[in-house]
């Protein structure tokens, strides 16, 4: 074989071995950085969806309430965990604890008072809480274990209402409504402010929660929806119950908040999830007349 021949040979094959070689390493750098490309690929995407679970899921609102009846808001939670958000109920044995907590972050929301309630504790206690939507209307009712009627109640018989400022003078207009005394012209009056009382009646002034448990002790008692709600005691057996008005404006149950979080939209889908018609069906289920559903009321 001629030189020129061999050497021609042995040339095409150096160059065929690195052309293969070169194409080789060409692929293997290119599978590389695909095989990078869909690592990073995926793990931005569980990044994502980690970031996505953070802000859709596990969030947890603490609600505070005052009574151990929660059927209703227990409801609210089942539809609000469809949402990624868990509602957490805090019970509080009185009415004095729930702002407070609220104030002090220990609790996000809290559902037990009617407005007038709110803005006399703001005013007390130097406070920016603000109602971010209504729930209920929760008549206040005069019970007895003695008598069967208000026309039973006689001269010296002894009346418990509460002893809060609001809803001690909410329970002494409901009295002058019922006829048994009379009352100054005040927004919040008080026991001092009765001006007829012709029957002589010992009105006692409680906490509220104890305005049930007295029962055996007074004539009758004027008790607040949910303090009833948790002694058992049936509305529909209630002596007098509180009318729903134009004048039950005041009294309407809310969702409240800090002022900074009235717009939080995580809060807001609370409030949501409360005022349906489910929630509605609900409460008339559960309590017949003693609660009355305040966010489509026209006033």
């Amino acid at each position: 074989m001629k030189k020129d021949s061999v050497e021609s040979i042995f040339t095409t094959k150096v160059s065929l071995f690195c052309f293969q070689n070169l194409e080789g390493m060409m692929m293997k750098k290119w599978f590389l950085a695909t095989l990078a490309l869909v690592i990073l690929g995926v793990g931005l995407a569980g990044c994502g969806q980690s970031a996505a679970s953070k802000t859709t899921a596990n969030k947890v609102v603490k609600l505070g309430v005052v009574g151990a009846d929660n059927r209703v808001w227990e409801a609210v939670g089942k539809t609000l965990k469809k949402e990624g958000i868990t509602l957490k109920i805090v019970q509080f044995s009185d009415y004095n604890q729930p702002n407070t907590a609220l104030v002090d972050h220990d609790i996000d929301l809290n559902a037990f008072q009617h407005q007038f309630f709110l803005d006399n504790w703001n005013k007390t206690h130097h406070a920016d809480v603000v109602s971010i939507g209504r729930t209920l209307i929760a008549p206040l009712a005069v019970y007895s274990k003695k008598v069967s009627s208000l026309k039973d109640i006689k001269k010296g018989d002894s009346i418990a209402l509460p002893n809060d400022p609001t809803n001690e003078g909410r329970a002494l207009q409901l009295l002058e409504t019922a006829g048994l005394i009379k009352v100054a012209d005040k927004a919040l009056p008080t026991t001092r402010d009765v001006t007829a009382n012709p029957l002589k009646l010992k009105l006692k002034a409680l906490d509220a929660a104890q305005t049930a448990s007295s029962l055996a002790d007074v004539d009758a008692s004027v008790i607040n929806s949910g303090v009833a709600q948790d002694a058992k005691l049936n509305p529909k057996k209630a002596i007098y119950t509180e009318k729903v008005t134009k004048k039950s404006k005041p009294w309407i149950n809310i969702i409240a908040a800090n002022k900074k979080d009235k717009n939080n939209a995580t809060y807001r889908k609370v409030v949501k999830a409360y005022q349906t018609k489910a929630t509605a069906d609900l409460i008339a289920k559960l309590y017949n007349d003693g609660e009355v559903p305040a966010w489509n009321q026209k006033f």
